[in-house]
């Protein structure tokens, strides 16, 4: 079976936040999400879609931030109009040429089709630890490493 429109219409919407995030545009990143859309950031916090950009203005305007890789491990059609894309991803700390383990991450978007287009209606970044298991820490940099600096944003 072939990747569907619905696929690549959310894998360019996760392209598209990743980018934002790592070009410090706050208002592009958040306009991607759907007004009822929530942003859950890797300490926790917990962002209604309205309020991402104003939640990242200061976070950019104050502090240099990390360029994010990473890559898709699953896209599930949830059904018509709704898909959910699961990934790992990694941080290039500013200034850096590797990747930096302590900010590994798993990643979830649920995104909807609404007007105008795709829209995420949860984006979930979750730290990947992997407490007592420095080995799956190595596969984590490992699989991303490819893609670190210079090498493609998302696979």
């Amino acid at each position: 079976m072939g990747v569907t429109r619905a696929e690549t219409g959310v894998r360019e919407l996760y392209r598209d936040l990743l980018t934002a995030w790592n070009e410090r545009d706050a208002d592009r990143f958040g306009g991607l999400f759907a007004e009822d859309g929530v942003l859950v950031g890797f300490d926790g916090s917990q962002v209604d879609g309205p309020e991402v950009a104003k939640h990242l203005t200061p976070i950019f305007h104050d502090h240099p931030t990390a360029t994010y890789v990473a890559r898709v491990r699953e896209i599930r059609l949830l059904g018509p109009g709704a898909v959910l894309i699961r990934s790992i991803a990694g941080m290039i700390p500013p200034d850096g040429t590797t990747l930096d383990p302590a900010a590994n991450a798993v990643q979830t978007l649920v995104a909807e089709l609404r007007l105008p287009g795709w829209r995420v209606v949860l984006f979930q970044n979750t730290p990947a630890q992997y407490h007592g298991r420095p080995e799956a820490t190595t596969a984590h940099i490992t699989e991303l490493e490819p893609q670190a600096p210079g090498g493609p944003l998302l696979t």
